[in-house]
């Protein structure tokens, strides 16, 4: 059956050009003019026997409109393609379609045959989605379909990098799935999960006798994967002697069995996962560089699910249909209360967190709907926390929270060489402190002064004043302040005066919302 295209009436004369190329095309078209008819077509079960739903939706204008925002919304929930028709005159065609949730869009007035190229493009994408399982509209998740989709008929081997609980897994099987070696074995290793002794063993295999229980010969997971795909996940985790032998597999494409002597050769595509950045953990000497060169052919960046948000209400929905059909449950849905606090929760543990937690509601609560007060506290109360996530590599659209992350993973990095020197200082000097006195007099008020050893009566030149009233909040938060300015604005310096770690100064700077 011809995929099914509806196309909007707004801008007519555009959508009669457009409909004649998707029929020449072989698409299945039909033009609406309501937001009604839109509704009745993309929903199923109000279509008569035999009536197919949509594949795609192409609205010709009206984007800013109420309707049409309405109507996207419904096509969001039904998971319908969406292509918008933004008109020249817009600022940021980029920008609206994702404040709208458009899955594509093209300037006005649009080339038919181009339109016919994007609906095509847009609904083998869904495609692609539904056989994965990968779901989400966002920019994000667009981006990670793109990138399978041009790593999947290659051999080369390919770093995924992502918290715990993005899909890694999902993404490596989706590679698998689309490339030539589909039809040969899939098989993941998870390096975190054995110690080092087994780990080996696993992925290598071992003959008989080779050591204490090792009754028989044993296939490791590399021959077993042989023709396809191996997974090795949490590859960050792996330790060093094991690093040296992967590295092998690698170049040589050979390997030898725990207590063998022949080589055995394999031909395997090798995919790598992490939820900590590789890179970081060569700068510190954890992560064998060579390794991680071999590794880094292709790479692609998971997002957390923080950083698309939009995507949440989608997968919600298909997690309720998914787990009332598992349950047996006749279950309604998701108050709009409730879907909002999913929206902005924190979700540490991403989409498995997420879908973990539709699955205990949608087995506990007991009205048949997910309520506000179904959500636990731990989800609802939005506790908001440092995220220590991975940076896609090149990236500098994540605002100061990534820039702050750097911060911290730099300092970790410098840290080898400046400890040498720190240790220097101290024998050669004390290290400077603040100290907080009372002074007297007419007012009481509080001074922070910088101490020196050689020098008893030192002038403050930045007194934190205490006036009745003030906190000890207020009191830190001037003390931080003075610090900064005695070292020009100097960090690293402040926490030393301050007798606290730069970590902790950070949270305060944050908390107090210095600069």
């Amino acid at each position: 059956m011809a995929d099914r295209v509806l196309i909007t009436t707004d801008d007519l004369e555009q959508a009669v050009r457009v409909n004649a190329a998707l029929e020449q095309a072989g698409f299945d078209t039909a033009m609406v003019s309501s937001l009604d008819d839109v509704r009745a077509a993309v929903r199923s079960r109000e279509q008569r026997a035999g009536s197919k739903e949509p594949d795609a939706i192409v609205l010709t204008g009206g984007l800013h409109e109420s309707t049409a925002q309405r109507l996207l919304a419904a096509a969001r929930e039904h998971a319908v393609s969406t292509l918008g028709l933004v008109e020249a005159t817009d600022d940021d065609p980029d920008k609206i379609a994702q404040q709208l949730g458009l899955t594509g869009w093209l300037v006005k007035p649009a080339d038919p045959s181009e339109v016919t190229a994007t609906v095509r493009r847009l609904i083998e994408r869904r495609r692609l989605q539904q056989r994965t399982g990968i779901l989400g509209e966002s920019p994000a998740i667009q981006e990670v379909l793109v990138k399978i989709e041009q790593m999947a008929p290659v051999t080369a081997t390919v770093l995924i990098e992502g918290e715990s609980g993005t899909g890694k897994e999902l993404v490596a099987r989706a590679i698998h799935d689309l490339s030539p070696r589909r039809g040969k074995p899939f098989i993941a290793v998870n390096s975190a999960g054995l110690p080092e002794t087994l780990l080996e063993s696993e992925l290598f295999g071992h003959e008989k006798g080779s050591f204490t229980g090792a009754a028989e010969r044993r296939l490791g997971r590399f021959e077993l994967a042989n023709g396809g795909t191996i997974l090795l996940d949490e590859v960050g985790e792996m330790p060093p002697a094991t690093q040296v032998k992967l590295l092998r597999v690698l170049e040589d494409r050979s390997f030898f069995r725990v207590g063998g002597t022949q080589p055995i050769q394999v031909d395997v595509r090798v995919i790598a996962a992490t939820n900590k950045s590789l890179k970081e953990a060569v700068e510190l000497g954890r992560f064998r560089d060579d390794l991680f060169y071999r590794l880094n052919v292709l790479s692609m960046y998971l997002p957390p699910l923080r950083e698309r948000r939009s995507d949440i209400p989608l997968l919600v929905r298909t997690f309720i249909a998914e787990f009332a059909k598992t349950h047996d449950r006749n279950f309604r849905g998701i108050t709009p209360e409730a879907l909002q606090i999913l929206v902005e929760a924190d979700w540490p543990g991403n989409v498995r967190q997420l879908k973990n937690l539709i699955e205990s509601m949608v087995v506990l609560a007991p009205e048949g709907e997910i309520r506000s007060r179904d959500i636990p506290p731990d989800v609802s109360e939005r506790t908001r926390r440092l995220p220590m996530r991975i940076e896609q590599p090149g990236s500098t659209e994540h605002g100061a929270g990534s820039r702050e992350l750097e911060f911290i993973f730099r300092s970790l990095v410098e840290l080898k060489v400046q400890i040498e020197e720190m240790r220097r200082r101290i024998e050669e000097r004390p290290a400077e402190r603040v100290e907080v006195i009372e002074v007297g007099g007419g007012s009481r008020h509080l001074e922070a002064r910088t101490l020196d050893p050689l020098d008893a009566t030192p002038e403050p030149d930045h007194p934190v004043i205490y006036k009745p009233g003030m906190t000890m909040s207020d009191v830190e938060r001037a003390a931080i302040d003075a610090a900064l300015r005695e070292t020009h604005g100097n960090r690293r310096k402040a926490a030393e005066i301050l007798g606290i770690g730069e970590r902790t100064l950070y949270r305060k700077l944050k908390e107090f919302a210095l600069s």
